[in-house]
């Protein structure tokens, strides 16, 4: 298959090309910076298998997603099987600490940037009427916590275009799906927005220390035995990818150690949007 990765320099992403290029698939590893500050990285991919083609996205530019997925759709004469939308960011603090513009450029990233490579990439999909479009979304996406507000956001957000996209892509033979992970030890701080609480942490008492205090149980948790492994999330995906046509579902929560109350969500969740649907006449 021919697959477009976002966000493919670190993290998830970087795991999933490695993934899914040793098990033979043709990977676009697509990232910003490819010749600047992600340079290194897309060598090291390159060198890793002649089956990863590294292509310069920035998902939060038009002209650049647009440029990105027409020189692949030339490579692969429009042959263009599964689109990942890996790229995202982390945030975190006091909602009221949040700006309009820091909340801004969290959703031109996290759900701005899916729906660039949705509209570009969907056309191609619709034409050979097949494909897959995975979102690479979190457990807080389903369910959101103080000092996660804004993140939450954007990935509630991305669940709901998915889920809506789910039923229109269905008929045309496309699928749908999201990949729900919980805390993983990647470098997704190193590019986070946290809100600078400072002028107003007095007034919020204890709960304006919770991401300090999260941060280092994650550290502990990080540096520990019992350290969860980002290579399940890779490993997730390419399960996904390799599931039949149409038997893809339609969550999957990639959470050993707290993953447990998503799973629940999502088996009652189902049943009750068909409900909804039916209600409206759309069942």
């Amino acid at each position: 298959m021919n697959i477009v990765i976002t966000g493919s320099n670190s993290g998830f992403g970087r795991l999933t090309v490695q993934t899914l290029a040793a098990a033979g698939h043709t990977v676009y590893a697509t990232m910003r910076g490819a010749t600047g500050k992600n340079a290194q990285a897309a060598a090291e991919l390159k060198a890793l298998s002649p089956n990863i083609r590294i292509v310069e996205i920035d998902v939060t530019d038009d002209g650049s997603v647009a440029r990105g997925i027409e020189a692949i759709a030339q490579q692969t004469g429009g042959a263009i099987d599964v689109l990942v939308n890996n790229a995202g960011r982390f945030s975190m603090g006091l909602q009221e600490a949040f700006t309009t513009d820091d909340v801004k450029a969290l959703f031109e990233t996290n759900v701005f940037g899916p729906v660039r490579m949705n509209r570009a990439v969907l056309p191609h999909m619709r034409k050979r009427r097949s494909g897959l479009i995975i979102g690479v979304s979190s457990i807080a996406g389903r369910t959101s916590l103080p000092t996660m507000g804004t993140y939450s956001a954007t990935k509630y957000a991305l669940e709901a275009i998915s889920e809506a996209m789910r039923d229109e892509l269905a008929p045309q033979g496309i699928d749908v799906a999201l990949v729900e992970p919980g805390a993983y030890p990647t470098n997704v701080g190193a590019n986070a927005m946290y809100a600078d609480a400072s002028a107003i942490a007095a007034d919020y008492g204890p709960v304006a220390e919770i991401p300090q205090k999260m941060g280092e149980a994650l550290g502990q948790l990080f540096s520990s035995p019992d350290a969860p492994n980002a290579q399940d999330v890779a490993d997730a995906i390419a399960k996904l990818v390799d599931t039949p046509a149409g038997k893809r579902p339609d969550r999957v929560v990639v959470d050993n150690l707290s993953g447990a109350p998503i799973k629940a969500i999502n088996e009652h969740y189902g049943p009750q949007r068909h409900a909804l649907m039916a209600a409206f006449g759309m069942a």
